[in-house]
């Protein structure tokens, strides 16, 4: 018993090792521009720390499209904790990771006793490089933590069975919800729960199936309220695509391509990126054999359920954890993601693992080439993704990165452009931004930010205009944008364009004294005062306090001859 602890306790310090070894050098790294902003770093919420009104805004509040208020509170307290420093917040992501991968260990091992089987499972899941994504992403907080959850349910669970109590129960389901508050992809836990109860712990022999599934009845409530939560929450989010953008015969078709995809990844992690650009749709013969190689391997488990039953959990496992998450409600324009793969592969490891030290068993010194197998897989995944998590250092080699493996990766031409925009190397940006125009004519935001990019060169001002036109023709009206170019135009002494705009702001914005108030400069800078003047007045009627607007309208009114009327406005000064 005590050589068994002896053990156990050098596995958790070699996982805690090597977990380190791959992802230490992350607390050197910086917040990327891709989700950290909105998430952590200009996020007015977050930097407000951890007090009883932000937890009251946690758990009432959408953050950045989702609902997560463990997610968000544990950004809290790290701004509260760190301030603005990124390498505190990476080693907080760091050590959660580090403790779900001790706690998979603890929890495999107790489950099945296999203890090196065990360790090998939690290894890969602390070393793998489709893992780097969750790890060195601080806005990927949501997984680590939700992971660290994941495996405390599975603990508790597995204390309940050995003695079912109303207590264990309710501490297996309040960490349950825990960890739906931090991610909802938990949702099919309770699905895995009742795959565990086929294996290991084997209870389908000694309770029906009905009872069984009773017993998970209330946790399926929790994951509907959390699914539906999910379903509002991103209904109003901006990168929710519509049904007519992608089809839904689209969006399976690329889900049954992405189960193998990450197979593949699992087995042979290269050119990893951030995005994967979805491909619409897919060729018949990609489908086909998609099906039926998932269908095959199906039906190959369930033909092995009775001599090798950790097969169908551990595929069943992986197949059904990746449901949420396989874009049948597509979110974003990503074909599949590295990080979705955090929880589901456990199932594929564990599948793997014990399928191989079975079929190893009559092997003559088969626990001396398991042993070297596993430590050369473990090495070279080790290296892997600690040359994976380098590129996470900075929003720069990120990007770059993704445009090396990937191609026509769109949304890292913009991630790019937006990083040179920020740091004011513009032409630099624009070649990114004009890159994704060429190709999506009709992207607003791609056309906007090379606007933008352009309106900051003086001899490029004219290319600027053409722009926001160009974006203004796009879709629905919108105000903004031709307020934008309006004020371009003006700038650009082409105030008969300016003023048109002007006015047309004006009609879908009748009751907004920002509208009226640019209209009255344009139409004032047009010498055209007493047109001025009265929508100078329209806009203090609607904002009687507007900036300038009680100075620039004595001034229209002096220039225009009324005088005494003209004191009025100019004696507010």
């Amino acid at each position: 018993m005590r050589a068994q602890l002896v053990l156990k306790f050098a596995i958790c310090a070699a996982l805690i090792a090597i977990t380190w070894a791959v992802f230490g050098h992350a607390v050197g790294h910086e917040f990327v521009n891709f989700d950290d902003p909105n998430y952590v770093s200009e996020n007015p919420q977050i930097h407000a720390g951890l007090n009883w009104q932000s937890i009251v805004w946690a758990f009432t509040h959408v953050h950045s499209h989702n609902w997560h208020p463990l997610t968000t509170m544990s950004h809290m307290l790290d701004w509260q904790l760190f301030g603005a420093k990124p390498g505190a917040h990476h080693f907080v992501n760091v050590l959660l990771h580090t403790i779900g991968a001790v706690l998979l260990f603890l929890a495999l091992e107790q489950m099945t006793g296999g203890i090196w089987r065990s360790a090998f499972v939690a290894a890969i899941f602390a070393i793998h490089p489709l893992h780097v994504e969750s790890v060195a992403w601080i806005s990927e907080r949501k997984d680590v933590l939700s992971g660290v959850f994941f495996v405390l349910t599975l603990l508790a669970y597995f204390r309940y069975t050995r003695k079912p109590g109303v207590g264990r129960y309710l501490t297996m389901s309040f960490l349950f919800a825990c960890g739906l508050m931090s991610k909802p992809m938990l949702v099919t836990l309770p699905i895995v729960l009742l795959l565990l109860d086929y294996w290991p712990l084997e209870r389908f022999g000694k309770l029906s199936a009905k009872k069984l599934i009773a017993e998970k009845i209330p946790l399926l409530v929790l994951s509907i309220g959390s699914a539906v939560a999910t379903l509002i929450v991103q209904s109003g989010g901006v990168g929710l695509v519509p049904l007519e953008v992608l089809p839904l015969s689209w969006r399976i078709t690329n889900a049954l391509a992405a189960y193998l995809v990450y197979i593949w990844q699992m087995i042979w992690p290269a050119d990893l990126a951030l995005i994967y650009n979805h491909p619409g749709k897919l060729p018949i013969w990609k489908v086909a054999g998609a099906a039926a190689v998932l269908i095959a391997v199906t039906l190959g488990v369930f033909a092995l359920r009775k001599r090798s039953p950790y097969l169908v959990v551990g595929w069943l496992w992986y197949l059904v954890m990746l449901v949420p998450v396989l874009g049948l409600i597509q979110v974003g324009g990503q074909a599949h993601a590295d990080r979705y793969t955090y929880l589901p592969q456990i199932g594929l490891c564990l599948a793997a693992t014990w399928g191989v030290v079975d079929l190893a068993r009559f092997w003559r010194y088969h626990g001396a080439i398991l042993g070297a197998a596993a430590a050369i897989i473990i090495s070279a995944l080790a290296l892997r993704a600690a040359a994976q998590a380098w590129y996470w250092h900075d929003s720069e080699r990120l990007w770059r990165h993704s445009l090396a493996v990937t191609t026509q990766n769109d949304m890292a031409h913009l991630g790019l452009g937006q990083l040179f925009l920020d740091q004011k190397r513009l032409d630099d940006a624009i070649a990114e931004l004009q890159t994704v125009v060429a190709r999506h004519p009709n992207d607003v935001d791609a056309r906007l930010r090379l606007a933008g990019a352009l309106s900051e060169k003086k001899d490029r001002m004219n290319d600027a205009i053409a722009e926001y036109e160009a974006a203004a023709k796009i879709g629905d009206p919108n105000p903004d944008i031709e307020t934008t170019l309006a004020n371009l135009l003006l700038e650009a002494g082409r105030i008969d364009e300016a003023i048109k705009y002007y006015q047309h702001v004006v009609q879908l914005q009748p009751a907004s004294a920002l509208a009226h108030y640019n209209l009255a400069v344009g139409l004032h800078r047009d010498r055209r005062l007493s047109e001025a003047i009265i929508h100078y007045k329209a806009a203090l009627q609607i904002d009687p306090n507007y900036p300038d607007a009680d100075d620039f309208l004595g001034r229209a009114l002096l220039e225009n001859g009324q005088e005494d009327e003209a004191k009025i406005h100019l004696e507010k000064r």
